[in-house]
């Protein structure tokens, strides 16, 4: 039995990894671009929710009940975590991508927009961490010696959900049709008429939303937060998101569970310091026999 809850345990865990890891994937299969800054924009979408959330509560003139507030504060914190994206997309990549700067330079941007979002949030509001405020009277279910929160089950299926209709997306839509297209040949999209710049806008808006619902979840889950509380998150979920296969949204998904997993059971059987020695070291020797990950195909390119 305390396997099993150890399984349940790296479900959620994996479940933040596998929201950021979509976000990473889905701009690399457009764009060819690690956006280094999703972590940040994760951390983004825990503030948003953390003032969206406390702005519902605090006033009288709303008078919502906490389900209530939270209903709003997931569509909110989406929408304007998407703003975020978009704008980093409009001031800090589009002038990169229409001067044909080199991919390291977009690189060492993304890098940047990450920073500047780290230390713009500790200047604005300060080191002291802050809280969520309890939007979910959370239930404790005990089944078979196992304890599960409604919570911990709301975050694994709005990660299965997430990825559901993602892929739904990205293989049935006319729109994800075009987000495959630009991945194949950038140049040819605008000749068969599709706007490039409203493809990748969309890129970025669905990549930021999702993260800002995994920021959310997070810190309804672990409800302390700081500036700096996505960059290794972030981290972690970018190598997830390579050893399951970059630009794979398959891939992705299964690398944050898969890190997940190896991370709860290091912990659970070792010291903790060992955690993230051995939980890299596998996912080094899976790169070791599979370099373009597990669902990753070489790539070939014309000269």
């Amino acid at each position: 039995m305390v396997i099993v809850q150890h399984f349940v345990n790296a479900l959620q865990w994996g479940s933040f990894y596998a929201l950021i890891a979509l976000g990473y994937t889905l701009v690399y299969g457009v764009l060819s671009l690690i956006n280094f800054a999703h972590g940040d924009i994760f951390m983004v979408g825990a503030y948003i929710a953390f003032f969206v959330s406390t702005a519902l509560l605090a006033s009288d003139s709303f008078g919502l009940s906490h389900f209530q507030a939270l209903s709003l504060t997931i569509p909110l914190t989406m929408l304007l975590t998407s703003c975020v994206g978009m704008t980093l997309e409009r001031i800090a990549y589009r002038p990169l991508r229409r001067k044909g700067a080199h991919r390291l330079y977009v690189v060492i941007t993304a890098l940047m927009c990450g920073l500047v979002l780290e230390n713009g949030n500790l200047a604005l509001l300060g080191a002291s961490r802050r809280t969520l405020p309890e939007m979910l009277d959370k239930v404790v279910y005990n089944i078979g010696g196992i304890a599960v929160t409604n919570l911990k089950i709301g975050v694994i299926f709005t990660a299965l959900l997430v990825f559901v209709a993602l892929q739904y997306i990205v293989t049935r839509t006319r729109m994800g049709m075009a987000m495959r297209a630009v991945s194949w040949d950038k140049f040819a999209l605008p000749l068969m008429g599709i706007a490039l710049d409203r493809v990748i806008v969309f890129t970025f808006v669905m990549g930021s939303g999702i993260a800002g619902l995994g920021g959310m979840l997070f810190a309804m889950s672990y409800p302390v937060l700081d500036p700096y509380m996505g960059s290794m998150v972030g981290w972690k979920a970018f190598i997830a998101a390579v050893v399951g296969g970059i630009g794979d949204i398959r891939g992705a998904f299964l690398g944050g569970f898969l890190l997940a997993f190896v991370e709860i059971m290091v912990a659970a059987f070792l010291p903790s310091t060992f955690r993230d020695l051995f939980a890299f070291t596998v996912l080094l020797l899976i790169m070791w026999q599979r370099p373009t990950g597990i669902f990753g195909a070489p790539q070939t390119t014309k000269i």
